[in-house]
């Protein structure tokens, strides 16, 4: 698929009648974002999945991203949609999951963002969080439970670690679980909790009596709308990025759930680690996914827009810049690809994720602010999407560990020796 763009460029190389340009999937895999040839690495399910993600993210996401980010409105209306596309619980296999490759769910959370970041988080919450620490530390009992409805998203998950007072050390939980009779009793705060206001199951991670570190299913039955008693959550407003999707401030207040509500197998902060490495993978992609997104855009304005006579695509300064951010895109898709690779033999780590996210958040945010350098005094607006992008990756940029708790991770591989502390 072609589109004609008429300029007054009379150089050779370009014809009077105008410059013809790759849109859509031809752009992604001739001129743009596939520069290695990628998609060739790809089987037959991995790509037809693939492109029925791109399919729904350009028809449904993309052409009311702008309006839901500004409005700072959860887009409801999606998440039917979303359901109905069969990847709701990625690679986890049964109870309703699709049991996809890795490398298939990493293209998922990279065809999301590059729509829209508040819907590639709402996947990352409720899937690569909620369904994936329920996947990896529930009983078959537990996971059969809750999972199908999760899967069809009949309900919607939220991961509830981080706290007012720990960001970035969250090993300081000083939420607690009381065991009484035979029910746990929660009692804490959780700050920036993506879809804490809408979920109807929510994993909250608490410290029991002895000091253990567990997860907690608190599950709403009647719905978000009427969580159970002490539950309190509060949406969090006045955000720069993401605006599209609600995080909550939460307090617990004598929260009571069964004592079948803890995941039999999350026990120690090695468990939780096991999904913090997962979904450290998740926002890798993610990173991925804004910076095509932000290059595609650019390179698409470059070609369109004359300034002194001929299109922007000519000068050397702007050939410059789409250049470095191609190079940054093709870094990023090896580096992805390969970790995919390693977690479908089981030799991915939590460093692996930690250095996946550090080079991917870092090399997205300057491939962002290039194309809104690109696109001039457009580029801060809505309508180009590079805005909605450029905002987004900031909170790529520190969620799921910020770039300096990523590198001390890498920093404690590579010595040996532990920053933290």
């Amino acid at each position: 698929m072609t589109t004609t763009i008429e300029t007054s460029d009379t150089d050779e190389d370009v014809e009077q009648s105008g410059i013809e340009f790759p849109t859509g999937d031809d752009l992604a895999s001739s001129r743009a974002t596939d520069f290695y040839s990628l998609d060739e690495l790809l089987s037959e399910s991995e790509r037809a999945i693939r492109d029925r993600v791109r399919e729904w993210v350009d028809t449904e996401v993309s052409p009311i991203a702008a309006d839901y980010w500004e409005a700072a409105r959860f887009p409801v209306e999606l998440v039917q949609g979303y359901g109905a596309l069969g990847i709701a619980g990625g690679s986890l296999v049964g109870d309703g999951c699709p049991g996809l490759s890795f490398l298939a769910e990493g293209m998922i959370a990279a065809e999301l963002a590059r729509g829209d970041g508040s819907v590639a988080t709402l996947n990352a919450v409720h899937s690569g969080l909620a369904m994936t620490t329920i996947g990896m530390l529930g009983s078959a009992e537990q996971r059969a439970r809750f999972l199908p409805r999760m899967a069809a998203c009949n309900v919607l998950g939220a991961f509830a670690l981080t706290e007012p007072r720990h960001g970035s050390d969250v090993v300081a939980l000083e939420t607690r679980a009381h065991r009484d009779g035979d029910e746990w009793v929660l009692d804490g705060e959780k700050r920036w909790i993506g879809n804490g206001t809408v979920a109807g199951i929510v994993v909250v991670w608490a410290r029991d009596d002895d000091g253990n570190v567990g997860a907690f299913v608190v599950e709403h039955p009647d719905g978000a709308d009427h969580p159970v008693p002490g539950y309190h959550a509060r949406k969090i407003v006045g955000k720069a990025a993401n605006r599209g999707v609600w995080q909550a401030q939460i307090k617990l207040q004598g929260v009571r759930v069964p004592a079948g509500a803890r995941l039999v197998k999350a026990n120690s902060w090695d468990d939780t680690n096991l999904v913090l490495a997962k979904s450290r993978q998740t926002v890798a992609w993610e990173a991925l996914g804004h910076a095509i997104a932000a290059y595609e855009a650019a390179l698409t304005y470059s070609l369109r827009r004359e300034q002194f006579g001929r299109p922007l695509a000519r000068f050397q300064l702007i050939q410059d810049k789409l250049s470095h951010m191609l190079s940054d895109i093709t870094g990023m898709q090896l580096i992805c690809t390969r970790m995919s690779q390693l977690q479908s033999q089981g030799r991915v780590s939590i460093e692996h994720a930690a250095l996946a996210k550090l080079n991917t958040g870092d090399a997205a945010r300057r491939v962002c602010a290039m194309a809104r350098d690109i696109l001039g005094g457009n580029g801060i607006l809505l309508d180009h999407h590079v805005a909605r992008h450029h905002a987004d990756i900031e909170a790529v940029y520190t969620y799921e560990g910020t770039d300096s708790i990523q590198s001390l991770i890498v920093g404690r591989a590579i010595t040996g020796m532990n920053a933290f502390r």
